[in-house]
């Protein structure tokens, strides 16, 4: 029997062709691909996958705010509890990684499924482990990881007990762009070996 890519299906050609509003099983497949993988890693084809679906949503209703769409990078003026909630958790597993540069397993591994589906039944531990961690990077890049913590939960009031299917998808896609983000902030402020 041949397995198809997600992609291909009828109601997600029907959905192309038309310009309409992808189905749900695309986000649903992404999702669960997301979680059972071993690393829980949101890959650039997932999350522009999940990008695609969200925004055609969006697209699909005649009122929306221009702020709910979600953008090519960044967006730290964002309002969904979920993209910023994915933003905290990759600068939560960030601080870990910089603490502990010999780990093997981040809290992506342990803690990514739960964190994604019922925020509060496993943020308040990740934060009391980001005060631990904190405790061991010098003073510049911690305060600098503080900040930038602080400035990803005033966007919010308190840890959800359970996210949605699309607040889940846009925890991935917050938790995707703050890692590049991330990431190409280390490699832009590397010094340049020309000078």
């Amino acid at each position: 029997m041949i397995e198809y890519p997600i992609w291909f299906s009828a109601p997600m050609v029907r959905a192309i062709l038309a310009g309409a509003p992808y189905p749900a099983t695309l986000l649903q497949a992404v999702l669960r691909r997301i979680k059972s993988d071993t690393a829980n890693r949101v890959k650039p084809v997932r999350a522009a996958l999940i990008k695609a679906y969200l925004n055609r949503q969006l697209y699909a209703r005649e009122n929306f705010d221009e702020k709910e769409i979600l953008q090519v990078g960044l967006d730290t003026g964002q309002l969904s509890i979920g993209y910023n909630l994915g933003r905290l958790f990759a600068v939560l597993e960030k601080i870990q990684e910089e603490a502990n540069p010999a780990l093997n397993a981040t809290i992506r591994e342990r803690y990514y499924g739960s964190a994604c589906s019922s925020p509060v039944s496993v943020f308040p531990t990740l934060m009391r482990l980001k005060n631990h961690h904190l405790a061991k990077l010098h003073k510049g890049r911690k305060t600098n990881l503080e900040r930038l913590t602080g400035e990803i939960i005033d966007h919010f009031k308190e840890f959800p007990p359970h996210l949605d299917l699309h607040e889940q998808g846009k925890f991935a896609i917050g938790y995707y762009h703050q890692r590049q983000d991330l990431f190409t902030s280390k490699k832009d402020n590397a010094p340049n070996e020309a000078e």
